[in-house]
């Protein structure tokens, strides 16, 4: 009997095009993101005699000792996940010099064992096929020509989807948008294609170094149909720059 169970929809696969009748499952994350805010949070109202602000501290100054030690080159292993930096990128000859066009640091994340087993205890709830509502299925960064994830500064993106088109166009608060939790949301500017199911757009160039979520917020319900209120349609794989 499992213990847990995640709430999934399927969905079109769109690396598969030309296949009929292929899902992949998409786990329904939606509202459901916690931060080191929320974590400190239930750590006190699990009996903790620390106060919040102590464990709120703690957490942020662990966060800073990690992402510290990983920029110097070490692996770093928590209870949950094994982080090892990562350099993707072909190397033309053994004398070649660093060049960060074509060679993007990052960092693999797998679970660890505890993780591993952990995650026995979880089984599928499947809630349906997700094609009638809004959704963002695949983010694909141009330059990189990878759909993983990556996101490349000032660089094309193509959001596949379907009911994502910014409309009305020229609303403002609607668009494209980029959120990393910390400071302000950056819009993404110049859609070259807004289309119910297709964006093409230009990823802003002076974002920082980061994982991003990327949402549409847009009043389009059909062809013919404006909804009263903006929907935010999110993706939930995070994109990372480096």
């Amino acid at each position: 009997m499992k213990k847990y169970y995640w709430k999934t929809w399927l969905k079109p696969n769109h690396l598969t095009k030309d296949v009929t009748n292929d899902y992949v499952a998409e786990v329904a994350t939606t509202g459901k993101t916690l931060h080191n805010a929320d974590i400190a949070r239930m750590f006190v109202e699990s009996g903790s005699e620390l106060q919040y602000e102590t464990v709120f501290d703690i957490l942020n100054r662990a966060d800073r000792l990690r992402r510290e030690k990983l920029q110097e080159g070490y692996c770093v292993q928590t209870g949950i996940s094994h982080h090892t930096p990562l350099v993707v990128g072909s190397w033309i000859g053994a004398t070649a010099s660093h060049d960060p066009a074509k060679h993007k640091l990052t960092i693999s994340s797998v679970p660890t064992a505890e993780m591993r087993e952990a995650l026995t205890e979880v089984g599928l709830e499947v809630l349906g096929i997700r094609e009638g509502g809004a959704y963002i299925g695949l983010v694909t960064d141009v330059a990189s020509d990878k759909t993983d994830g990556t996101l490349t500064r000032g660089g094309q993106i193509i959001i596949a989807g379907d009911r994502i088109k910014i409309e009305p166009a020229n609303q403002q608060g609607l668009g494209v948008f980029l959120s990393n939790g910390v400071s302000d949301d950056i819009p993404v500017t110049s859609l070259a294609v807004n289309h119910p199911k297709e964006i093409i757009a230009l990823a802003p160039g002076n974002m920082s170094s980061g994982t991003y979520t990327l949402y549409i917020l847009t009043r389009f319900a059909t062809s013919n149909t404006l909804l009263k209120e903006p929907r935010r349609i999110t993706y939930t794989t995070p994109l990372i720059v480096v």
